[in-house]
């Protein structure tokens, strides 16, 4: 999964949110992608992580009030407001918001950042291990995005 699913996915949930009435025309939706500049492909992807998501929690996806915040929102550490660009951090509490992640995979990406080395980490790179930490879990390897397996007796 890419940078691009990610938009989708922010896309489709953002128009879920705002307007309940648009799951029920999911062509309407792929076709206005489409007109963005997405592809086919990229938007099936998409389609697909979340009618998965649908399947293994449906609750959360298609709360009635909105995303589950419990009135609260991570506040980022000294270190971690140097590193991680506002922007960034905006572009986090909106896949938080729509139930894109959650609390663990905020913790999970707001870590892989700052374990990037960059001085400033900026929407792309969150996109970036958001989109790997998806292609982790659909490979059934949740939270081992960095780890390598060099050793053969390791299966």
């Amino acid at each position: 999964m890419n940078e691009r699913v990610v938009e989708i996915l922010v896309y489709i949930m953002t128009e879920m949110r705002r307007n309940q009435n648009v799951s029920s025309n999911l062509d309407l939706l792929s076709s206005s992608l489409i007109q963005k500049g997405y592809s086919e492909s990229e938007i099936s992807s998409a389609f697909s992580w979340l009618m998965d998501r649908i399947n293994n929690e449906p609750e959360e996806v298609f709360e009635k009030h909105g995303p589950a915040f419990r009135h609260s929102v991570r506040h980022l550490h000294e270190i971690e407001k140097s590193v991680i660009s506002v922007e960034a951090h905006g572009y986090l509490i909106q896949l938080h918001a729509l139930g894109i992640i959650d609390e663990f995979d905020l913790e999970q990406i707001l870590e892989r950042g700052l374990m990037l080395g960059i001085p400033r980490v900026s929407v792309e790179e969150i996109k970036s291990i958001v989109a790997g930490m998806f292609l982790a879990s659909e490979e059934g390897s949740r939270g081992g995005f960095f780890l390598l397996n060099d050793d053969p007796t390791i299966q």
